[in-house]
């Protein structure tokens, strides 16, 4: 029987997280002693110093607290860009087995640091990381709240890393593991938090967005019903502005973070749909079905929602009831690339896009480019965000002319940079 093992080990010591994309040797003439097993389990926070641009962003987006007087932010006042040095850091999950093979996602939320560590680390030892459908399954049915929430977060995270560590066992990206790629480049849609919200500031923004090749972009309401009038005048005056700015060469989404109620998102689409936005996100909370489905029988509006949905029953709610025509699911949060493959599965059978909420890229990205562009036509992309995102990473994801063409590196073909990390702290939970 043939076996792959490493040439040498990811992580060298004492730099223990230094981690080249070694190539994996196929060994032939015998067995390995013992079958691949999970025998680490271990999260690292990296630290250093990186540059940043402040001034032209920090726009709020609506939130849902802000129908609290106390908790609505002042108006953004942009101000001329000024680069500033400040210290950074990363969470990344190393999962190492018995034959020196090992598997590392990240940046890892924080929130799934006490999961992994209290939850899923002891279970882990000693599995068999290739099984990985067994493995999810197994770790979902572990804990009575996994349905949701921060053990969902944990689990994606494990189940992210293992991908990555089957990918370099058999030497091939995830996408190619999932049966892509479908395309190559993948188009990307740019998301604009930060930037400013004011007509005049934001059509111009957008005019250099589609010069840079962003022929889909997304923008953050600033304003929900706690505003009045005035903030509803608002949040259709920059959709007028955008349209006119960019034409309908671009397609133009918007976002309310839950912030509005069904009333709000009813008035809200009755007076933009002439400007044929491709969808409105999050305009209700997630819990409200109902109110979804009502919002979806009332505008021509594609309705988008599921960065909070977090398994594939959920998504079934919606997608029974009528409620949405885009998902999106995060693999960050959803149960990770195992349970978003599942979700497009659910999504194609209902002729219903998904479009991975993309606060990460790795996951998002190799889905998306092993399933039908019918059914997963983009991936997100936070424009501020990703100019430092993987700061700690070597090939970090570039952009062309609105694309991101796909890694041939094994797994996620995720190399952290040694030279930018200043500091590593394993953590721990006792």
């Amino acid at each position: 029987m043939q076996r792959r093992t490493c040439i040498k080990r990811l992580f060298a010591v004492p730099a223990v997280l230094a981690t080249p994309v070694v190539s994996y040797a196929r060994q032939t003439g015998q067995a390995s002693a013992s079958p691949l097993r999970i025998d680490g389990v271990e999260l690292w926070r990296l630290e250093g110093t990186r540059e940043e641009v402040r001034g032209p962003t920090g726009q709020h987006q609506v939130q849902p607290l802000h129908i609290y007087p106390e908790y609505r932010p002042e108006p953004f006042q942009p101000a001329p860009p000024r680069t500033t040095e400040g210290r950074t850091s990363a969470i990344y999950l190393k999962i190492r087995t018995n034959q020196g093979l090992d598997g590392l996602y990240g940046p890892v939320d924080s929130e799934a640091v006490v999961v992994v560590e209290r939850q899923l680390k002891s279970f882990l030892i000693g599995k068999d990381p290739l099984a990985g459908e067994v493995l999810w399954e197994q770790l979902f049915r572990r804990n009575r709240h996994s349905r949701a929430g921060h053990y969902m977060m944990g689990l994606s995270a494990v189940d992210n890393a293992l991908w990555d560590l089957r990918g370099r066992y058999y030497e091939a990206p995830v996408y190619r593991l999932l049966g892509g790629p479908s395309r190559d480049p993948v188009e990307v849609y740019g998301s604009a938090l930060g930037f400013s919200v004011d007509p005049a500031l934001a059509a111009e923004k957008a005019r250099e967005l589609q010069a840079d090749g962003f022929q889909y972009q997304k923008w953050f309401l600033a304003y929900g019903p706690a505003d009045g009038p005035e903030g509803m005048q608002k949040n259709v005056a920059l959709v007028e502005a955008l349209r006119e700015a960019v034409g309908y060469d671009v397609e133009l989404m918007f976002d309310a973070f839950m912030g509005w109620d069904l009333t709000y998102a009813m008035r809200w689409a009755e007076q933009v749909e002439q400007f044929h936005p491709r969808w409105i996100e999050e305009a209700i909370h997630p819990s409200k079905l109902d109110s979804f489905v009502q919002l979806s029988h009332s505008t021509t509006i594609p309705i988008a929602t599921g960065e909070h949905f977090y398994n594939r029953w959920e998504v079934n709610e919606f997608l029974e009831a009528g409620a949405i025509q885009v998902v999106q699911a995060d693999p960050e949060w959803c149960g990770g690339v195992s349970e978003l493959v599942k979700i497009c599965a659910l999504a194609s059978a209902y002729d219903v896009h998904v479009v991975p909420h993309g606060h990460s890229l790795h996951a998002a990205l190799h889905t998306v480019a092993s399933q039908s562009p019918m059914t997963c036509p983009l991936v997100e992309f936070l424009i501020n965000k990703m100019q430092g995102y993987y700061h700690f990473e070597n090939y970090q994801i570039q952009l062309e002319n609105g694309n991101i063409s796909l890694p041939d590196r094994p797994g996620f073909g995720i190399q952290l940079d040694e030279s930018r990390i200043e500091n590593r702290v394993q953590l721990h939970w006792s």
